[in-house]
């Protein structure tokens, strides 16, 4: 059986946004079959419709399973891994810009984020599902503080990547290829 991916966009993201066309046609080409759906609601995420989407999505997942997710797609693989049961193992969770903090700059902005940020997480779940979870992180990332860097480090055993001036790794910052993702796979 040959390996899937799913990339899940981010809050407001669509499929054919920045780097996701580059990232499936780089994994196809490598025999690969990819997935980039569009999550319901995009514009105003909910933990439950994104994590019931991504079940749906994903089917049964297994050791040839692997999640990508940028921004608040990162946090519904996070928490996609904790609803499985406890002997399913997945490849590797990919995450770009992942947050468990948040600068936002509106309060509609905090409103929609606000159970994200607070509804807690088992992390020794989410760990027990896969020992390959990778991070990377923008240097001038306008939304994503610093200190996620360490609490992905801490909290999943993430590696860690900084890269400089990706800013939120999205098509409005002009990242259109992701080869430091690739090359983790």
């Amino acid at each position: 059986m040959s390996k899937r991916a799913i990339i899940i966009h981010g809050w407001d993201g669509h499929p054919e946004e920045g780097w996701f066309p580059w990232l499936k046609l780089e994994l196809e080409a490598r025999g690969y079959e990819v997935t980039v759906p569009t999550m319901p609601e995009t514009n105003h995420p909910k933990i439950e419709a994104w994590v019931s989407f991504l079940t749906e999505m994903v089917g049964t997942p297994d050791e040839n399973t692997i999640l990508i997710g940028h921004s608040i797609g990162c946090q519904t693989i996070v928490r996609y891994l904790e609803t499985l049961s406890a002997n399913v193992k997945i490849d590797r969770a990919i995450f770009v810009a992942g947050w468990f903090t948040l600068t936002l700059e509106s309060e509609a902005e905090e409103i929609i984020a606000k159970p994200w940020l607070e509804t807690p997480i088992d992390f020794v779940k989410v760990k027990s599902h896969t020992n390959n979870f990778f991070a990377l992180f923008s240097g001038n990332d306008p939304v994503v503080p610093a200190e996620n860097q360490q609490l992905f480090a801490e909290k999943l055993g993430a590696k860690i990547k900084v890269e400089s001036n990706k800013g939120h790794f999205s098509g409005g910052d002009g990242v259109t290829t992701l080869p430091t993702v690739l090359s983790f796979l």
